[in-house]
């Protein structure tokens, strides 16, 4: 009678430790049905990973160095779509683990657990269920209901919650007059992860442009508009001179 082999399931790891990415390699390896698809120790090296490998699971630390875990979620579920990530983090600061589900986190794993958790997690995952404590569950349930209340009474308001952290900080720069080299110096961060912030934010915010992008932040207090003694000492670039018009 004819068997048929179980497709394996495939994993990117994203982790800026490479002791770290090794040993989830032979942990995860070492596992019937689960394989290893790529390793990738920053942002950009993970997106483009994604979008390469096309993997079922990424498991996604929040620290990369200078980067941030949650700036670079959004990107990878765009290049990878049929992905799903679970964070696995040594981070417990509850706002943290919130925004990585808001942002699309189906799992979170913290680093101190089992080994054996983290491998029922990729394979519950994956299997198209949810990974979270009963804790965990309850707070963002507790606040998708909140954000829903928001969503009803201010839609714009909604939009800026989208926002991680570092948006808000590539749109506070932005303000300032800064060009992308400029804020990725800032930032510490590459060109490319500062532009693929900007479509993130013009998607999240619908704006089509970096001016557009100008006038809602001003209007809607995402950075300062510039006081007359500022304005007056800097010269104004391109985007800002038009915003003022």
């Amino acid at each position: 009678m004819p068997t048929h082999a179980v497709p394996l399931i495939r994993v990117l790891i994203v982790d800026d430790h490479a002791v770290v990415r090794a040993g989830l390699r032979m942990l995860i390896e070492n596992q019937t049905g689960l394989t290893v698809v790529g390793e990738a120790g920053t942002g950009a090296e993970a997106v483009a990973a994604a979008a390469r490998q096309q993997p079922n699971i990424i498991l996604l630390d929040l620290a990369l160095g200078a980067e941030s875990g949650l700036d670079v979620l959004p990107e990878l579920l765009v290049e990878a779509p049929e992905a799903r990530v679970i964070v696995l983090t040594g981070l417990r600061e509850t706002e943290v683990q919130h925004r990585a589900v808001r942002l699309g986190a189906t799992g979170l794993v913290l680093k101190e657990q089992a080994a054996e958790d983290l491998l029922k997690a990729i394979r519950k995952v994956h299997a198209g269920e949810v990974w979270l404590d009963r804790a965990m569950t309850a707070s963002v349930l507790t606040e998708m209901a909140r954000a829903r209340s928001i969503r009803h009474t201010d839609p714009e308001a909604a939009k800026i919650a989208t926002l991680t952290e570092r948006e808000r900080e590539v749109i506070a720069l932005l303000g300032e007059g800064l060009k992308n080299r400029q804020i990725a110096r800032r930032l510490s961060i590459s060109e490319t992860t500062v532009r693929h912030h900007l479509t993130s934010i013009f998607s999240k915010l619908e704006v089509s442009d970096r001016l557009e992008l100008l006038i809602y932040a001003f209007r809607h207090e995402l950075t300062e508009l510039p006081t007359p003694a500022s304005a007056a000492a800097a010269p104004l670039g391109p985007h800002r001179a038009a915003a003022f018009a």
